[in-house]
């Protein structure tokens, strides 16, 4: 294995929950921009930033119907994943992971999108329903609302989730980022608003956000309280690869629901100016999957339980 390969390996969170794409696309070309500011010392988070100003930038220019400004928006929505990859991969290199970089991590790609949907939402206010001479008008409002703020939201989160759940069992504690919204507040209420104010704000949404998560999946969190009352935190090695064993075949669903897939219906449908194409793969496709991955998550999750 040649030296760069190693290096890039030892920057993955884990074969387990890599997508092929980004293992031989997306992560490659990140790790050599991971390359490329930690020569020059650049914070991960300040690679994070400039994710979220190209990612703003690519939402723009799908508000135009014509090939070159969409072509344009792939070419830059492409970038700001490089960097989106790029700055954890920069973390874990150089040891500077924070808080802050995770909470700001998330936060780009629902910058990136609430972009896009408003650009998309824009271009076609006036157009009419496909094979029909019916105006979008307040119908496509509400179903952008209900794509971008309800499904894209549930669906991005719950699949972060089931990453950090997996990692969890997998490399433990210290390999994961699975927070939960007591811990959340209690951090929040922990702080004076004197000097902390940003954070506090931060941290008050951020755990709006896990506790989103618990509410979608209480047979894992039934499961969970009743293994931490089992074992506490010494899980058997047993238990652990039986978890990741049955968890493994739902990483792809996890993949599908976040960047690549959803990216590349996105592309294809604007560069043919059907934008349209993509409301609704996100609408039926989308979360017709990320029901069957939540079904068959808590339905695994519950069975675990009863083990125990």
């Amino acid at each position: 294995m040649s030296e760069t390969k190693k290096g890039m390996n030892s920057t993955l969170k884990s074969s387990d929950t890599e997508e092929t794409m980004d293992i031989y696309f997306t992560r490659p070309i990140g790790y050599r921009w991971a390359l490329f500011f930690n020569y020059f010392d650049i914070h991960p988070n300040v690679v994070t930033i400039l994710s979220i100003i190209l990612g703003f930038a690519a939402g723009i220019c799908f508000y135009f119907t014509d090939f070159w400004h969409n072509l344009a928006g792939v070419l830059l929505l492409m970038w700001a994943n490089f960097y989106d990859s790029c700055d954890g991969q920069l973390a874990r290199m150089t040891g500077k992971k924070t808080q802050w970089g995770r909470m700001l991590d998330g936060f780009a790609g629902d910058i990136w999108f609430f972009t896009i949907y408003i650009a998309l939402l824009l271009r076609m206010w006036n157009q009419n329903i496909p094979f029909t001479d019916i105006n979008w008008g307040i119908w496509l409002f509400i179903i952008m609302a209900f794509n971008g703020f309800i499904m894209h939201a549930r669906q991005c989160a719950l699949a972060d989730y089931y990453r950090n759940i997996h990692l969890f069992f997998l490399k433990g504690k210290a390999g994961s980022e699975l927070d939960n919204f007591v811990q959340q507040r209690q951090i929040f209420h922990s702080l004076p608003w004197k000097g902390n104010f940003w954070w506090k704000i931060f941290l008050y949404f951020y755990g709006n956000y896990t506790r989103g998560q618990e509410g979608q999946t209480p047979e894992f969190q039934r499961f969970f309280k009743k293994l931490k009352e089992t074992y506490g935190d010494d899980i058997p090695q047993e238990f652990r690869d039986k978890f990741r064993a049955k968890s493994k075949p739902l990483m792809p669903f996890t993949n599908i629901l976040t960047f690549n897939t959803r990216a590349i219906a996105l592309y294809i449908s604007c560069l043919i100016d059907m934008p349209y194409l993509y409301i609704f793969f996100e609408l039926i496709v989308l979360s017709s999957l990320w029901l069957y991955m939540r079904s068959r998550h808590e339905k695994m999750c519950k069975e675990f339980y009863e083990q125990l």
